[in-house]
């Protein structure tokens, strides 16, 4: 009777769980599908830039992709392997877009960018092997479901001598009390029928209290699941701003020359790099400031001397 309450409880605890990592499954996915369609039209308006330029705008395109897919894996598919996974294909996006800009320079300034570049991907490729998922800790093995419905058990790799050894000491323990058990009488049966009824009565409380609780962590886990997919969506419009500055100072006949970097974080677009005259650098400023989107337009380009 004491293992039928048991898997019960293993039961309905497996169910609740897989319920929730299809929520997570569909929450990934559509994050997922956010970032791709986010990517195409930045992608997209990087064409109206020529050269160089293009190439650095369709490579800040693939970051904001990678970064977006890390997170919406982080949140939604979090295991080591994913994670990873994830975090390389963002340290190889990093490196394109680090090795694109170089292209700009020449000489020893392109050598040390590029070294710099390199060294920065090895780094971040360390860094990536290294991860391990949400509540699970590195150096534990966690067991599945076993072929019965009983939920296995997180031990430490280094214990697992200890365990099995422990087990076998158990089992000649229950050979020991199965010997004395023998002597027992009917009243020992009445107690143990006692218990089962108790044992019947707890696990129907604990059943409920465990439907409760994962009703509640569903709930919370949805509204994560929209504020991140809120902050993806502001992270994408900041790549599109961006974009969306370069092409405008392309097309621009007064700023044609002009050698601007531009950055957008949360709205406010951030404009760097030199240009030959104080006309250019603030014919740059207003064609920022007149991008949808904008909030802010924080400048720190300088005329050539």
């Amino acid at each position: 009777m004491k293992k039928i309450v048991l898997l019960t409880l293993a039961t309905a605890a497996s169910a609740s769980f897989a319920f929730a990592q299809n929520m997570d499954t569909a929450a990934y996915k559509q994050a997922h599908n956010k970032a791709e369609s986010d990517y195409k039209a930045a992608k997209k308006a990087c064409k109206s830039l020529k050269d160089n330029a293009q190439d650095i705008c369709e490579e800040e395109a693939k970051v904001a992709r990678a970064k977006a897919e890390r997170d919406a894996v982080a949140q939604y598919k979090n295991t080591p392997r994913e994670l990873d996974k994830a975090n390389r294909k963002l340290a190889d996006a990093e490196y394109e877009l680090a090795d694109e800009r170089c292209d700009e320079l020449s000489g020893d300034s392109k050598d040390s960018c590029e070294n710099q570049a390199r060294t920065a991907k090895a780094n971040a490729l360390a860094s990536a092997g290294t991860g391990t998922a949400m509540g699970t800790t590195a150096g534990t093995s966690v067991a599945g479901t076993t072929g019965d419905g009983r939920t296995a058990v997180l031990v430490p790799n280094a214990d697992r001598g200890t365990v099995a050894n422990n087990a076998a000491d158990a089992r000649d323990r229950t050979a020991a009390a199965a010997d004395r058990l023998g002597d027992k009488t009917a009243a020992a049966a009445a107690t143990a029928k006692d218990k089962t009824v108790d044992m019947a009565q707890s696990a129907k409380e604990k059943t409920s209290d465990l439907a409760q609780t994962t009703r509640e962590k569903t709930s919370n886990l949805a509204g994560t699941a929209q504020d991140k997919s809120a902050d993806a969506s502001a992270a994408m419009s900041d790549t599109m701003i961006t974009a969306k500055v370069k092409a405008d100072m392309a097309a621009d006949k007064t700023a044609k020359a002009m050698d601007v970097h531009v950055e957008t974080q949360k709205g406010v677009v951030m404009l760097s790099g030199f240009v030959a005259s104080k006309a250019e650098a603030d014919r740059a400023v207003e064609l920022a400031r007149g991008v949808k989107g904008v909030s802010d337009v924080k400048s720190s380009i300088q005329v050539k001397k």
